[in-house]
């Protein structure tokens, strides 16, 4: 694969956000192929081609309330209705109504023929086998009936092609009786850390080493993706061993995500083993945190596919920052998403934002409403690329664009939501 789209950055430093995005989307050619998978595993995958509803929802015309079903040209003349039998959810009435007969219906029964109308049993009166309305003339024709296909008609384009499916859509896809859709493949991704320095939690920490936090990271947002993950660890600073995990990775997957490496010390060999390996483009990006970030590819993978390469920074925030910004909006294509880049919304500062010029800043920030229902946000406190409660006492990324030193208190700024540009964001701190 050629990476001749990202030639431009020979002559420049650093690339903005946009710039890199479109980097990697433009990189995403290779969609994943079409699979048949049972409903309950498609959550966080995108559909493979339109889905048409094969049933009317509701597919009887039924009562939305309890009551009595009744015609409704007999409330004009009739005083009292005959209760001919019952309608019950799962098992309709058989027979069809005359004039001053009735039937008493639970809701989502079916209407019984020669019905228009449910009378809510609020509004009713039994005696024997004959019921009567209170305040006639206040009932409505047709109240409290929902139609036959008053949701879904029967032939229509329920779900287009690259929608992601959640809860509310496997839903919509249970209430039409399908329990298996066409769906885009999950994109298999290898995940890795590096770094002497790097343990895994649960280990004894020694004096000068940190518990690996970005590959925990990295799986759940991947997970929340529909991902197929690989966990390969934590590797050591060593190019042979760096250089031989990623050709081993290449073979089986379509991305290769590692944590660390890629800045300029003389101990980051990731940029070396992929100089090695494939094709890459080191990208020092205008923004913070997250400047060190490599791409690139490793040759193409046992299916034939190309196995891209994301190397992300090694500060924990960095690596949520520079996922949520570049690489989500990257699987997202590769899996068939029809919107890859989350919608931004705009809110007002609350206290003074400060940054520096030259590179966009993403402070971790959160939003809220004031009583004038005006969308407003401030800042979580300390914001350095270490700080990881800066993102979990959030639910927004604050964007100060490169070319301000600060945004003042009162003036509009661009904001991340988390539940739009975080994968599997549950909420942040009270």
């Amino acid at each position: 694969m050629s990476l001749s789209c990202f030639e431009f950055t020979d002559q420049k430093n650093q690339l903005t956000l946009e710039e890199a995005q479109q980097a990697l989307l433009t990189s995403a050619t290779q969609i994943t192929h079409s699979i048949q998978l049972p409903l309950a595993d498609t959550a966080g995958l995108s559909l493979a081609s339109d889905i048409i509803a094969p049933i009317n929802v509701p597919q009887n015309t039924n009562a939305a309330m309890d009551g009595y079903a009744i015609h409704s040209r007999d409330l004009a003349d009739q005083k009292s209705w005959k209760i001919i039998g019952e309608s019950l959810a799962g098992q309709g009435f058989k027979g069809e109504l005359q004039t001053g007969e009735s039937v008493y219906i639970t809701t989502g029964a079916p209407l019984p023929a020669g019905a228009d109308t449910v009378v809510m049993i609020e509004q009713c009166r039994v005696e024997t086998n004959t019921v009567y309305f209170e305040q006639v003339k206040k009932i409505q024709p047709g109240s409290h009936v929902r139609q036959a296909g008053e949701d879904i008609q029967q032939g229509q384009v329920v779900l287009k092609q690259g929608t992601r499916l959640g809860s509310a859509q496997l839903g919509l896809l249970a209430s039409l009786g399908l329990d298996q859709v066409p769906v885009h493949q999950p994109v298999k991704v290898a995940v890795f850390s590096t770094g002497d320095e790097v343990t895994a939690p649960g280990q004894s920490l020694p004096a000068a080493g940190i518990y690996d936090a970005n590959r925990f990271t990295l799986m759940a947002m991947l997970d929340a993706l529909g991902c197929q993950v690989t966990d390969l660890g934590i590797l050591p600073d060593n190019l042979q061993q760096i250089t031989q995990a990623l050709s081993q990775a290449s073979a089986e997957h379509q991305l290769v995500l590692t944590s660390g490496g890629v800045s300029v010390g003389d101990a980051d060999f990731v940029k070396q083993a992929l100089s090695q390996l494939g094709e890459t483009r080191f990208w020092r990006l205008a923004i913070r945190p997250g400047r060190p970030f490599a791409f690139g590819h490793l040759g193409q993978n046992a299916a034939g596919q190309t196995c891209l390469f994301a190397g992300l920074p090694g500060n924990p925030v960095a690596t949520l920052v520079t996922f949520m910004l570049l690489v989500q909006p990257m699987i997202r294509q590769l899996q068939g998403a029809s919107c890859c880049l989350p919608p931004v919304w705009t809110a007002v500062a609350e206290t003074l934002l400060k940054s520096r010029s030259g590179r966009s800043d993403f402070h971790r920030g959160r939003f809220s409403f004031n009583a004038s229902g005006q969308l407003q946000v401030r800042s979580t406190g300390a914001q350095g690329s270490g700080i990881l409660t800066s993102a979990h006492q959030g639910n927004c990324l604050i964007r100060i664009p490169d070319d301000q030193p600060d945004i003042p208190a009162g003036d509009s700024v661009t904001i991340y939501p988390f539940y739009e540009w975080l994968p599997g964001y549950r909420g942040f701190a009270e």
